[in-house]
């Protein structure tokens, strides 16, 4: 089973929407959080010690931005538990 991959977004983020489509193109589901609409998401990301999006999150590890770090991320979130 794939591990669950949330993606904290904006609307108006193209980076977020890259995000996004990279991981829908390589099959990777997950869910998004968009902290324009949910003032708690924006404190979740802050957790994570980031302040902007876009910013995903696999299992506990998170990654800001379209990075070589997302890639390994992709990887992380494809493996089976």
């Amino acid at each position: 089973m794939a591990k669950k991959v949330i993606v904290y977004t904006t609307n108006d983020c193209i980076e977020c929407t890259m995000v996004k489509k990279v991981l829908t193109e390589e099959g990777i589901g997950f869910e998004t959080k968009d902290i324009s609409i949910h003032p708690d998401y924006q404190k979740e990301v802050e957790e994570y010690g980031f302040l902007g999006v876009p910013v995903t999150v696999v299992e506990n590890r998170a990654v800001k931005g379209f990075t070589n770090e997302l890639k390994e991320l992709m990887e992380l979130a494809k493996r089976e538990s």
